[in-house]
């Protein structure tokens, strides 16, 4: 591929690139939610080496048990780093004033990038429109793209017409299993709702999955079986 992702001037300031030939293992982890101990028994079983690289799709935080830990545990690792989701951007919106928020929470969530690209990789929450071009979108919709052309979680899901040229690594939208294609991964396997957290291995193209205590109910109408 010749070109890379590139955005809108208001986004690309917030989109980060890769170069991952300096890495030697590549990680991308789903949705944590605040779920500290699957966050450390999945790395566990990763068994990260100091040249090792994960990227988490977004959304660190809420609906879980201990999101201050989590977001600790991410920012104390050098190996570790993550987009922005919709959960931190309803903090800093100021919709969301959770209880555990600490001084200087916000100012990490403001510091996390919109996107993230290596190879011909792009990493956001949500998704991208198949559409429209990547300089058209916003960074709301990046956050929170669904079915842009659909109704929610009714569908039909953005990653059923989109073909390319980048591959989307994604969160946001609970699946009952990884999403799988060729140009579209799914990591978001509600591990807060008693699903799985996901960690895909991108040298490897093997998924990794740990199991998850239900700390939030869902309804199974918002939870997506990718077939």
């Amino acid at each position: 591929m010749s070109t890379k992702p590139q955005f809108g001037a208001d986004i690309e300031v917030q989109h980060t690139r890769f170069d991952i030939d300096r890495y030697e293992d590549v990680y991308l982890v789903g949705d944590v939610h605040g779920s500290l101990d699957v966050l450390k028994r999945l790395l566990s079983r990763l068994e990260l080496n100091d040249d090792d690289l994960v990227i988490f799709v977004g959304d660190l935080v809420r609906k879980g048990p201990d999101s201050p830990g989590v977001v600790d545990f991410v920012r104390a690792d050098p190996r570790l780093v993550s987009i922005r989701g919709n959960n931190e951007q309803k903090i800093l919106r100021g919709d969301k004033d959770p209880d555990w928020l600490r001084e200087g929470d916000r100012e990490y969530f403001q510091s996390l990038p919109i996107a993230i690209s290596f190879d011909t990789a792009l990493v956001v929450h949500g998704g991208v429109d198949p559409e429209r071009s990547l300089e058209d979108h916003t960074a709301d919709e990046l956050l929170t793209m669904r079915s842009p052309h659909g109704d929610g979680y009714d569908g039909p899901f953005w990653y059923d017409d989109y073909d390319g040229p980048y591959r989307v690594f994604f969160g946001h939208t609970v699946h009952d299993r990884p999403v799988d294609r060729e140009h579209a991964v799914g990591l978001d396997t509600g591990c807060v709702y008693g699903g799985e957290l996901t960690a895909y291995d991108y040298r490897n193209d093997k998924f990794h999955t740990v199991a998850s205590k239900t700390h939030q109910d869902r309804a199974s109408s918002k939870v997506v079986d990718p077939a």
